[in-house]
């Protein structure tokens, strides 16, 4: 294990501020998202070594893939525009990572898989899960890769309860998260067929979009894929509401993701119902230190209304 000490970073080892999700005890609630920092061990440990309660690695796919060229991420005053196009180094590598994480680091590491039919998905998931992550989540709202991957899986919810039994089934005694698109129909109800169909936990939400930016002076789009999703401050409230809306049809636990770069940010996932708090594009906006900020925040609020720990207000919104 690493000689680091996480229970001394970021929320100064706060226990007031422990969670749990689906039976893994996180010392804190952030969660560094996937696609921010996520390609290998070293990189994810930065996330650590600045107070992650848990990292979660880039999503990956059953081979290797290079993705959009560039320019591939443009940022604007309201946030971020992406269309990394889902590279990365192919399941096979991601597990060597995630292992060689597990062996270095303490603090819990979630897979991020994704696939282009129902089957793969499934084969994906059992070549992740021999890395041992403490948590697979599911990728099927990806919304930059539609010219070739279709439709996201997440927007059809039978398609989306066939995943996650797959994944299920192929991950065998390791839990698995269904990563939500906001633009799905009556996202609660389709929260909840996926806890039906066996997912232990919901991360909502992936990036909104797809949206569009043109440069003025060269009259066309800036990305070279033209479009790519939304992420940042912008999608906050649009995060807290799915959210809302998600804890009301679910009793899995949800990983609250979407704006989030401080600690009020993360007060109102957690109070429309999310258990721990994904934070992405705002280690773009913040740095790595967005972690720890976010957690002595989250101290401070304890301390002002004199709780005891942060699960008190979680959910507290729908009273």
């Amino acid at each position: 294990m690493s000689t680091l000490d996480v229970t001394s970073t970021g929320s100064g080892g706060d226990p007031r501020l422990a969670v749990r999700i689906a039976g893994i005890a996180l010392p804190n609630p952030t969660v560094l998202a996937s696609g921010i920092l996520g390609m290998s061990a070293s990189s994810c440990g930065f996330a650590v070594a600045h107070g992650a309660g848990a990292v979660t690695f880039k999503s990956c796919g059953l081979e290797p893939r290079g993705g959009h060229p560039c320019p591939a991420v443009v940022p604007y005053e309201h946030g971020l525009l992406n269309a990394i196009g889902l590279s990365n180094p192919g399941a096979e590598r991601m597990a060597e990572e995630i292992a060689q994480f597990r062996s270095r680091f303490e603090v819990p590491v979630f897979a991020s898989i994704f696939g282009r039919t129902v089957d793969e998905f499934g084969t994906v998931a059992a070549i992740v899960a021999g890395g041992r992550p403490d948590l697979i989540e599911v990728n099927v709202s990806c919304p930059n890769v539609e010219s070739e991957f279709g439709t996201p899986f997440g927007l059809d919810p039978g398609l989306t309860a066939a995943i996650t039994r797959v994944v299920k089934k192929a991950a065998k005694d390791i839990p698995v998260a269904i990563k939500l698109s906001p633009q799905a129909h009556g996202i609660g109800r389709l929260a909840r067929t996926c806890q039906d169909a066996g997912a232990d936990a919901i991360t909502a939400i992936n990036t909104v979009g797809p949206g569009m930016i043109i440069d003025p002076e060269l009259r066309r789009p800036v990305l070279s894929n033209r479009v790519g999703g939304l992420s940042g401050g912008a999608i906050l409230p649009v995060a807290v509401r799915c959210v809302y809306e998600i804890a009301s049809q679910v009793t899995i636990p949800i990983i609250g993701t979407g704006g989030v770069s401080r600690a009020e940010h993360a007060l109102q996932l957690v109070l429309a119902g999310a258990t721990a708090v994904g934070i992405g594009s705002g280690v773009r906006e913040g740095g790595d230190a967005v972690f720890s900020s976010v957690c002595r925040g989250l101290s401070a609020y304890l301390d002002r209304h004199g709780l005891d720990c942060l699960e008190t207000v979680r959910g507290a919104a729908h009273a």
